[in-house]
């Protein structure tokens, strides 16, 4: 199975950019449905990029629209957001995910159609 490891959060002011990376083994995952979801004490995790197998299908939280990109290397079997103009509200831990190609469908991210995770890397923004 895929296994995923993020690394590049840290501490921002308001308007700011970071950029986070995930790192796969084990399989390709350009195999695969993936992307980023973020959570922040009491509340759900919720998804805010996705990309399908086809790198030009992406998916995007209407709250990062225009200020999220997600993207993916192959080469290097590595997923990245890179997040600009941040906002407080964008605080929280930043967890990388894999699911099959199927979930890549649906109109939204379902944490739970995810079924490889990795560990998180916390945001913050201030």
């Amino acid at each position: 199975h895929v296994q995923l490891v993020e690394s590049g959060g840290g501490s921002v002011q308001t308007g700011g950019s970071l950029r986070l990376s995930c790192a796969a083994s084990n399989t390709n995952i350009r195999n695969y449905c993936t992307g980023w979801f973020r959570q922040s004490p009491g509340k759900e995790r919720e998804g805010v990029a996705r990309m399908d197998t086809v790198a030009s299908n992406t998916y995007y939280h209407d709250s990062v629209k225009g200020r999220f990109t997600i993207s993916r290397d192959d080469a290097k079997n590595t997923l990245s957001l890179e997040m600009n103009s941040l906002k407080p509200e964008d605080t929280g831990t930043y967890y990388c995910a894999a699911a099959q190609t199927i979930f890549c469908r649906d109109n939204a991210m379902e944490a739970e159609n995810y079924l490889r995770w990795g560990q998180g890397t916390q945001v913050t923004v201030s």
